[in-house]
């Protein structure tokens, strides 16, 4: 019997999906909820899996099609063990089994999964350069993305030297390769959101400075403790800023309000983003009541958090709404920066790379590790004194952690 693969159904924010890979290929053995094809939306990857034990029937949708919630992708024939008629598939791509059945030297590369076929021919990689680690030899994806070209061996002779030379362009004069790969869908989605940020808001950045001697020495002191105590959590920075973040917004309600249309919506709760980089994108996974977190359960769903967004396994839920984001760019170097607005929100704290510093205190020239602190704000909203105040506050919360700790 034929069992339908649909695509999920999409969230109201979410309108349509691009076809981003297919892990199996028509006439390929599949295993309940084993993993079938991924679908690209403006703000996740979705992961569609078998809904039955079988042979995958047909492949109605290609890579790079654009798709529609519950819309129909491929068929299974339930129960099947082994690949269906020529009749049946005439249209579908060769199986691993059939390609290592029938290939010669010449045409081995059929045996590549379409995802690992794309990004070879994105990167100019000769797949039959590649060798594959999937079943009989099946090229992947992550092959791809692992292999590395082989250097070629140095000339024997002088005379190898001198023809190698005339043959074959230097550097100097040889030709000048570009290569063009498209957008994906959710680099797309984000180039077109941060312009319109800069368009559509009235973005101002405020600056201070942080001294870290005081949280850097709690951290060293508690960390195995809170480590042990907690599962296994590791005790960060961030907790104490996510913490520091929502004391400061219950302090200035209006940074942690949006705009929508002529009105202002003020929250009554403080829901935090925490921006995380991936390799397809940057992504904010928001920490839902966060007033009502502690900072080893803080910590606990940072770590979550990063771990799905490097597996590509976080929601469209897990990524909706938030009242105020928090960007540390100091995790890759960055020394100060402007942080853009993540709408509709009206700020965002930007957390950069400690860096010690000397600094005057109490008259004298001290080594200390300071951190540069930036916030962005809509000035449409937000007045320039509202914000300052706002990031001197988290300043002496972060200087003074004990006041983060007992709440005042």
């Amino acid at each position: 019997m034929a069992v339908e693969i649909k695509a999920p159904s999409f969230p109201e924010s979410v309108q349509e999906g691009t076809l981003a890979s297919w892990h199996k290929s028509a006439g390929d053995q599949v295993s309940r909820d084993e993993l079938i094809v991924e679908i690209e939306t403006d703000k996740v990857v979705l992961e569609v899996v078998a809904p039955a034990n079988g042979v995958l029937l047909e492949i109605l949708k290609q890579e790079g099609d654009v798709i529609q919630s519950n819309e129909l992708l491929a068929r299974i024939e339930e129960g099947a063990t082994t690949a269906p008629t020529a009749a049946n598939t005439s249209d579908a791509t060769p199986s691993a089994g059939q390609v290592a059945a029938t290939a010669s030297s010449d045409d081995v590369s059929a045996a590549i999964n379409p995802a690992a076929k794309k990004l070879a021919q994105e990167r100019g990689i000769d797949v039959a350069d590649v060798t594959g680690t999937g079943k009989g030899g099946r090229i992947t994806k992550e092959d791809v993305v692992n292999f590395e070209p082989a250097t070629a061996a140095a000339p024997e002779t002088a005379a190898s030297a001198v023809d190698t030379a005339v043959d074959e362009p230097s550097a100097e004069h040889g030709e000048r390769v570009e290569r063009r790969v498209a957008m994906t869908r959710m680099r797309a989605r984000i180039s077109e959101r941060l312009l319109d940020v800069t368009q559509t808001t009235a973005s101002l950045t405020t600056f201070n400075e942080v001294d870290m001697t005081a949280l850097m020495n709690l951290r060293t002191q508690y960390k195995t403790e809170f480590t042990k105590m907690h599962n296994g959590t590791r005790l960060g920075f961030m907790g104490f800023f996510v913490k520091a973040a929502v004391e400061a917004l219950k302090r200035f309600p209006l940074v942690n309000a949006s705009i929508d249309g002529k009105e202002i919506v003020y929250h009554g709760y403080q829901d935090i983003g925490v921006a995380v980089s991936t390799e397809r994108g940057l992504v904010v996974p928001v920490l839902r009541n966060a007033e009502n977190m502690s900072i080893a359960s803080v910590e606990n769903g940072i770590s979550e958090f990063a771990g799905k967004a490097r597996d590509g396994k976080l929601t469209i839920d897990e990524m909706t709404g938030g009242t105020f984001t928090i960007t540390n760019g100091g995790v890759y170097g960055s020394l100060i920066s402007t942080p853009i607005i993540n709408p509709p929100q009206t700020a965002i704290l930007g957390m950069h790379k400690i860096q010690e510093r000397p600094i005057a205190v109490d008259g004298q020239v001290v080594i200390r590790p300071m951190m540069y602190l930036a916030m962005s704000y809509d000035h449409r909203l937000i007045d320039g004194k509202e914000a300052v105040r706002f990031l001197v506050t988290i300043k002496e919360l972060i200087e003074d952690p004990a006041k983060i700790l007992l709440e005042i």
